[in-house]
């Protein structure tokens, strides 16, 4: 489990097939390995650790095909910067929602607009996922946790205050690109009761 509270950013190093390798600010001394590390918002198991430069560990992870398909994991490039969260210790604060790692799909950027100090992004969930999307819901795009301000069929507004521009890659995210989207776990289950009920 995560909270969608990015706790750092990587970079991506080295790509081979499956595995990819990231350079993290977390000291490799605290990181084992089976770890898992929401990555760009996909939670992936830490399968090899190395020593860093500044103190910092090399996290190597294998990436499924499902990973890869639902994903924006395949097109990561090497040098591009990377969300981190690491997986909630029992007793810490959930200061986002809950968020499980489990991408659901892409979400494309429609439009980004400034609003005072912070961005205004419109973006297009897939259409099968937009009804677990709702005004005032939680919602994680690329991992972090986000408060959905307006929504209109498939498409939803959300807004980017300065903190979160500065210290995730969403404040390089432009129009057509594309992020990784994980609806809210309790909207599923609302719906899966609605739909149960009305058997």
């Amino acid at each position: 489990m995560f909270t969608g509270i990015i706790s750092g950013s990587g970079t991506l190093t080295e790509q081979h097939g499956s595995r990819v390798v990231i350079e993290t600010p977390h000291k490799p001394e605290r990181v084992e390995e089976g770890a898992s590390f929401a990555c760009d918002g996909c939670c992936l198991t830490v399968v090899e650790i190395g020593k860093g430069k500044g103190g910092g560990s090399v996290l190597e992870f294998d990436l499924s095909n499902e990973t890869l398909d639902l994903t924006t994991l395949g097109s990561w490039r090497v040098g591009q910067k990377i969300n981190l969260e690491r997986a909630l210790a029992l007793g810490e604060e959930l200061g986002g929602h809950i968020v499980t790692g489990h991408v659901d799909g892409r979400a494309k950027i429609v439009s980004r607009t400034p609003d005072g100090d912070s961005v205004r992004f419109e973006l297009e969930a897939p259409s099968e996922l937009a009804c677990f999307i709702a005004v005032k819901g939680s919602i994680a795009l690329d991992g972090v946790s986000l408060t959905v301000n307006e929504v209109d069929a498939s498409r939803f507004g959300v807004n980017i205050i300065p903190y979160t521009l500065g210290h995730t890659t969403l404040g390089d995210r432009q129009p057509g690109d594309l992020v990784n989207l994980e609806v809210d776990l309790l909207a599923r289950y609302v719906a899966r009761l609605g739909q149960h009920e009305g058997r």
